[in-house]
């Protein structure tokens, strides 16, 4: 009775993920400036009730190089930081990936999540 019994309990656990969703709110070109800073900002939403939203550390990956972001001011779930493009390039792939903690039996536990990859294009201005 309990081999039939315990893959129903774990299926909340199963069905808990995360179920974040990372949206770019970055436009998919910007003009070339003097700095060759460019701002990207992403949202996080989430069902996840366990999540511990003040241990979110969020993280922009361009190859393999990770850039920090802070917290966008006067927003409770979005984030902004600078990706740098080199003045020969008008491309630059990134994404956004975001470590934090949840709530589990016992003592909290560390997760991530990752974006898709995202494109940003450089254009000169005319």
């Amino acid at each position: 009775m309990l081999k039939k019994v315990l893959p129903l309990l774990a299926l909340p656990l199963v069905l808990a993920g995360c179920n974040a969703t990372l949206t770019n709110l970055t436009p998919q070109q910007q003009v070339r400036n003097t700095n060759n800073l460019y701002l990207v900002e992403v949202a996080l939403a989430s069902r996840q009730q366990t999540l511990r939203w003040e241990s979110i550390h969020p993280q922009i990956v361009v190859g393999t190089e990770y850039y920090p972001m802070r917290p966008t001011l006067l927003m409770t779930n979005r984030w902004e930081g600078l990706v740098p493009v080199p003045a020969g390039n008008n491309v630059v792939h990134y994404r956004y990936k975001f470590d934090y903690k949840y709530t589990a039996m016992g003592s909290p536990r560390n997760d991530s999540a990752l974006s898709q990859e995202y494109t940003l294009r450089i254009v000169d201005n005319k």
